[in-house]
């Protein structure tokens, strides 16, 4: 059995609070038996793409870099793999919205650059972010295969269907996603279980654990251009058919837990065999934008 955990937050102010604040919950995580752990999108930092503002790239940083420093150094005191999610600054001019996964040793295992770029009110990221380039490639771990995949990139099956073929024991999402404060509350529970049932259909349609990690609280957009966002939270972790083994809440810091039998990945697999009915020879059209 695995023992994941996620960290579910508000944002905390800076990147030394936040940082801070993910200290003492690894270290809980850890001593509560964690063994792989989670955390939420672009944690070190409010959710700034809420505003266009180029001084807002100096919260850039390089990979490796402080943070992946810090990071691994507490992967190795606590004998943990992290999934984490960092603004990456790459060159000069050059960006992108990175998870980096850090080895129980301390070493960067392996590293996810976001695909999936989303341009609407309130998540202006194709103005901070390049489109990833290295694939939807799985990374190896002690642990286990990781299908590390980004926010965005979770309402894609191409993305999670691709992960499970290369071998993905697990999809990841670190997430940060949230309510319109303008919305009603028909049209915000509408958007909430959409999301959770997208990516609950990847466990379902990949046969894989799926662990989500959003963040919560409410972040004003400071340009004043939109009411902000309210992060819905809701951070779950599902198996290998759906089913929720753990959900936080839509407003509290949260460390969730689960136990993941990766043994049921090929036991679930015998009696859904959607790889061997996959029909790869009639899927050609997938690869077209739009089939008139």
């Amino acid at each position: 059995m695995l023992n994941v955990a996620l960290i579910q937050h508000a944002c905390k102010g800076d990147a030394q609070a936040n940082l801070d604040h993910i200290e003492q919950q690894l270290a809980q995580a850890a001593a509560d038996g964690a063994q792989l752990v989670l955390l939420q999108e672009l944690h070190n930092s409010p959710y700034f793409c809420v505003e266009e503002n180029p001084a807002l790239f100096d919260l850039a940083e390089t990979i490796p870099g402080p943070s992946t420093e810090r990071l691994g150094a507490l992967a190795k005191q606590h004998q943990l793999v992290i999934v984490a999610s960092l603004f990456e600054k790459r060159a000069a001019g050059l960006y992108h919205n990175t998870a980096v996964v850090l080895e129980k040793d301390g070493r960067i295992a392996g590293r996810y650059r976001k695909m999936h770029i989303p341009d609407d009110p309130g998540y202006y990221e194709k103005y901070y972010f390049t489109p990833g380039d290295l694939g939807f490639e799985p990374i190896r771990t002690s642990v286990g295969v990781l299908g590390v995949l980004v926010c965005w990139d979770q309402w894609y099956p191409e993305a999670a269907r691709i992960m499970a073929l290369k071998g993905a024991e697990l999809l990841l999402y670190p997430t940060a996603i949230g309510w319109d404060p303008n919305d009603d509350a028909d049209e915000q529970q509408r958007q909430l279980q959409a999301w959770i049932t997208i990516q609950r259909s990847h466990a379902v349609a990949n046969n894989l654990p799926v662990l989500s990690c959003n963040r919560v609280g409410f972040e004003a957009d400071p340009s004043g251009v939109c009411a902000g966002s309210q992060f819905w939270g809701n951070s779950f972790i599902c198996g290998t058919q759906g089913q929720f083994l753990t959900q936080a809440d839509h407003q509290q810091d949260t460390i969730l837990h689960a136990q993941l039998d990766l043994e049921a990945i090929d036991r679930t697999r015998r009696i859904w065999p959607y790889l061997r009915d996959r029909r790869i020879d009639r899927y050609e059209d997938i690869l077209r934008r739009f089939v008139d």
